[in-house]
């Protein structure tokens, strides 16, 4: 990560990912998947990350909320969509938000890159680049 971005996390306690994000690790990722076959792969991938606890899944809107303890006590909570783009491509957004006031240092930028390496790993070969 770089001094740019925790700079930037002192101010801010969110990121999120978009088509239009200037940095590449931000970008929504786009799978060769219908929506109902990603939806299953991302629940079920994300139920298993360690540290991470599933509080709401809403498959018909397709988003999964998180919730994350940091090691300096702030909770995270994210949430990620799973978003149909055509019949056989679908998009996963990831925006993730701490509680409290202040910056966050970047967290939410590093826990967004943690859960798209997890996703990277079984969704991976289904990948539009």
């Amino acid at each position: 990560m770089s001094l740019k971005r925790t700079l930037v996390g002192l101010f801010r306690s969110h990121d999120g990912t978009s088509d239009r994000a200037k940095d590449p690790a931000l970008k929504t990722r786009y799978y060769n998947l219908s929506r109902d076959k990603a939806w299953d792969e991302v629940s079920s991938t994300l139920k298993k990350v360690p540290g991470f606890k599933v509080l709401h899944e809403v498959q018909s809107v397709g988003e999964i909320t998180l919730e994350k303890r940091t090691g300096f006590g702030r909770t995270l909570d994210i949430t990620v969509s799973v978003l149909n783009t055509s019949p056989v491509r679908c998009a996963v957004d990831i925006y993730s938000a701490s509680r409290g006031s202040l910056g966050d240092l970047g967290a939410n930028y590093r826990v967004i890159q943690r859960l798209y390496q997890t996703l990277e790993k079984k969704l991976g070969k289904y990948k539009v680049d």
